[in-house]
């Protein structure tokens, strides 16, 4: 195992328990290392630190996976992640109602560059960087051994490997997947397209949002802005809804909505389904809903995005807050990662005091138990969900 040695200047992170070791942290950096590589972290007194694998000669140079002075790297040290992982959602997630979440979710669970997520008996993966790339295989023999799946689909199409110079790879890893999982979520029952559908197929990471809803939805006209394939929109009409309208460009979501609307045994009657750009609807629209729910993709990709994003966000939170009825409700999220929660509140009030409305909040989320986060992990914090009551103009 490659020795590195870390600055006594930037120390700090390490210590901390940083997942991330920059290049420049580092007091030499040996030519011809491999992504993937095996390293030692140790201080410039030779004291050790962590371990972890090399990445790349860039900014991120080494990815941190554990502690233990003499771990050696191979099937079982990747069986013990993934078990560890595993036991946390086991004993707060996995119920008879329940059977979809994520459960490998990178740094924080120790794998760096890895996703998987549970639906119900398969596994759906992710290799984000060129580092764990190189493990695939003992990473799908640990998989096949602790979780036992019937099939392992990897969707590693995600944009994040052009960065690693990686290219796109999907397909079967191990047993067989068919085109759709049902999976249970809170009771409700979802059609799964794991093979095309965005990310791994669903959007796990709103599951206690969706939940949330609920109380919010009885006997109320329901607006689900970003629909995809319809998660808020079942939550909804659980929950008592008198009518949801679902809004997507994706009309091939919007089927798989109204099937997930039926799969549940909701009246579709009681549902409308729309294909088109949310921000121009929402522009021309002159019906009030009386719950809005705002589930965009991510605005900022980037840093340099940044402003341009806010933008976007404070647009259509605008737009949606002057359809509301007096003590209507707003549930809207973000999924960008370069917008901190302080800028999202900070958004939402300027939102609000264009659309001339007072705000309240009566819930704010942020990441599930399923997507757990190293405290020292900033970085991989994205999600911020906030549910606001809107006051009349006058009040």
């Amino acid at each position: 195992m490659i020795t590195l040695t870390v600055k006594r200047s930037r120390i700090g992170p390490v210590l901390g328990r940083h997942p991330w070791v920059f290049s420049q942290a580092l007091a030499k950096i040996p030519d011809g290392i491999p992504p993937g590589e095996p390293v030692r972290l140790v201080s410039e007194a030779g004291e050790f630190l962590a371990s972890g694998y090399f990445n790349s000669y860039s900014q991120i140079a080494v990815r941190i996976w554990g502690y233990e002075k003499d771990e050696a790297v191979d099937t079982s040290f990747f069986r013990r992640r993934i078990e560890c992982a595993w036991r946390i959602r086991k004993e707060y997630i996995e119920s008879p109602s329940t059977n979809a979440y994520r459960m490998v979710n990178g740094e924080n669970d120790l794998l760096p560059g890895l996703i998987v997520d549970k639906y119900a008996d398969y596994l759906v993966a992710q290799f984000h960087t060129r580092g764990i790339e190189s493990w695939k295989n003992e990473i799908v023999n640990a998989l096949e051994t602790v979780v036992r799946p019937e099939g392992i689909y990897e969707r590693s199409d995600m944009p994040a490997r052009k960065q690693e110079n990686l290219g796109s790879s999907r397909g079967i890893l191990s047993g067989a997947v068919p085109e759709r999982i049902i999976i249970r979520e809170n009771g409700c029952q979802f059609f799964v397209d794991v093979k095309h559908g965005q990310k791994t197929g669903f959007f796990l990471d709103q599951r206690d949002k969706r939940e949330a809803c609920m109380k919010y939805a009885k006997e109320k006209n329901v607006l689900n802005c970003f629909s995809y394939t319809g998660g808020f929109t079942v939550y909804a009409l659980a929950g008592g809804a008198r009518h949801v309208t679902s809004v997507d460009t994706s009309e091939s979501a919007l089927e798989l909505a109204q099937e997930n609307v039926v799969l549940n045994g909701f009246d579709p009657g009681r549902c409308e389904f729309l294909c088109g750009d949310v921000k121009r609807f929402l522009r021309n629209s002159k019906e009030r809903s009386d719950v809005i729910i705002l589930d965009p993709p991510a605005f900022i990709k980037d840093h340099r995005k940044k402003k341009e994003g806010i933008v976007g966000y404070r647009g259509i939170n605008e737009m949606a807050i002057r359809l509301l009825p007096e003590e209507g409700v707003l549930i809207t999220c973000s999924c960008s990662a370069h917008l901190t929660i302080e800028d999202f509140r900070y958004l939402l009030s300027e939102a609000g005091g264009k659309a001339g409305r007072s705000l309240r909040f009566l819930e704010a989320y942020t990441h599930g138990i399923d997507h757990p986060q190293l405290v020292p992990f900033t970085e991989g914090s994205y999600l911020k969900c906030f549910i606001v009551c809107a006051n009349s103009k006058t009040s």
